[in-house]
């Protein structure tokens, strides 16, 4: 069976002394088979370890029941991309609801903590793609602009923004709002100063922006605007906890923020500030739908997940 994440691998190290408790809540747990114990195995931390493999949709009941393992013991979690076996395949039947369906809460939970932190990566991924959206704003390339949306990395922190919201972590905000201004705030110093040196010898001139009609809605927000924002910030969040990639690189290619970044940049070095003005509140408008919508959507799926599982399991 191509299972391709509907399987995940556990591997728990307990205290001897609970591993009869770890033990009964595998065995309780709908989803869960390929139980091993294996005494004494583990040095550091010292204990037993037991191996397992989960249906994606048990995972939370598990996590969440030996969730006292994380200070006495260890939890790791792996998907499995190719399970073979009659026992998995019935795991996954027993389990309500459906894998792709399934959120793991503290899974998402570390990747959109990752995903929002200020890294060079971040940094250097956020100004070349800035710098590439300003070429195609001077060059009228819709295939320079959409190249540098796919580019970008800014999704992560406004996941991480929504996640931060729907469990009330002000500092996740906090840090993933400070993330996106000063990552956006950088790349946009670049490619200013870029495109400042490119006026100065005389390559662009304030021509290049009156002449980009292809490229206009970049700094034309409006009710359209606001719309492909909520739909692309509900998209986003779905193919972040379905881990559907190809999914999410269309939600990068829905949204202008790094072209409207690259816009600002651009529009200052010409000193066209009402284009400034209008790419700046694209690039707000944008960032404010998809929060609005993935923590909405994050919502949806707490609430109302659990409760199709139940019905399912009947």
């Amino acid at each position: 069976m191509d299972d391709n994440g509907r399987v995940l691998h556990l591997r728990l190290i307990s205290p001897a002394a609970r591993t009869d408790e770890v033990t009964t809540v595998l065995e309780e747990c709908p989803g869960i088979t390929n139980i091993v114990v294996l005494p004494g195995a583990a040095r550091e931390p010292k204990g037993d370890v037991l191996l397992c493999d989960a249906a994606r949709e048990s995972a939370n009941e598990v996590l969440s029941r030996l969730r006292w393992l994380k200070d006495e013991g260890s939890i790791a979690v792996e998907q499995v991309d190719l399970a073979l076996s009659k026992a998995a395949d019935d795991a996954v039947e027993e389990a309500p609801g459906e894998p792709d369906d399934a959120v793991v809460w503290e899974e998402l939970s570390q990747k959109v903590q990752a995903d929002s932190r200020m890294t060079w990566a971040f940094l250097a991924f956020l100004a070349i793609a800035t710098q590439i959206a300003g070429i195609g704003i001077l060059q009228n390339s819709p295939i320079l602009i959409v190249g540098a949306m796919v580019l970008g990395p800014e999704f992560g922190a406004v996941a991480a923004i929504c996640f931060g919201l729907l469990h009330r972590q002000w500092r996740l905000i906090a840090g993933s709002f400070k993330t996106l201004v000063l990552g956006f705030m950088v790349a946009i110093a670049i490619t200013y100063a870029c495109a400042l040196v490119s006026v100065w010898l005389g390559w662009i001139d304030l021509g290049n922006l009156t002449r980009n009609e292809e490229v206009q809605f970049i700094v034309k927000p409006d009710r359209w605007s606001f719309i492909v924002a909520l739909l692309a910030g509900a998209a986003g969040v779905l193919s972040v906890t379905a881990g559907k990639s190809s999914a999410l690189v269309g939600v990068f290619i829905s949204v202008t923020t790094v072209p409207a970044a690259g816009y600002v940049a651009v529009a200052l070095a010409l000193a066209d500030w009402p284009e400034v003005a209008g790419s700046v509140s694209q690039l707000a408008v944008n960032i404010l739908g998809m929060v609005i919508a993935g923590t909405a959507t994050l919502l949806i799926q707490r609430k109302f997940w659990p409760r199709v599982g139940r019905r399912s399991s009947l």
